[in-house]
């Protein structure tokens, strides 16, 4: 059973900076992609940042120059490195990854629990 769990949120006032950690646990063979969501209280959950196994990256609109998502593959770990932030990035941060196990290659997607960051002056 492959496990998520991220860290870093916390409280942080307009123009600082956080980075988010996820921990992949489990057994994974090969990262398909992982992902970073968002969702502001009584709104849809939103997709923030996203990297690929082969690095290729993408991201939100609002979060464009702002933001940066990396991982390190061999520790199974990804990061969402936040900057200039504002109170609306505030919302409760999901780590999102879609992987295989090793062989026979078992596909898991599934979420981390989430980590909170607060935005506020």
């Amino acid at each position: 059973q492959v496990q998520l769990v991220e860290s870093g949120g916390g409280l942080v006032q307009p123009g600082g900076s956080l980075t988010l950690s996820c921990a992949a646990s489990g057994s994974i063979s090969r990262i398909n992609f992982m992902r970073w969501y968002r969702q502001p209280p009584g709104k849809e959950r939103e997709l923030v940042a996203g990297i690929t196994g082969e690095g290729d990256t993408t991201y939100v609109d609002s979060v464009k120059g702002r933001f940066t998502i990396s991982r390190d593959s061999m520790k199974k770990m990804v990061y969402l490195q936040m900057t200039n932030l504002q109170p609306e990035d505030t919302a409760v941060y999901y780590c999102n990854a879609d992987v295989y196990s090793p062989p026979p290659y078992t596909r898991w997607s599934g979420w981390g629990r989430g980590t909170q960051v607060t935005v506020s002056s």
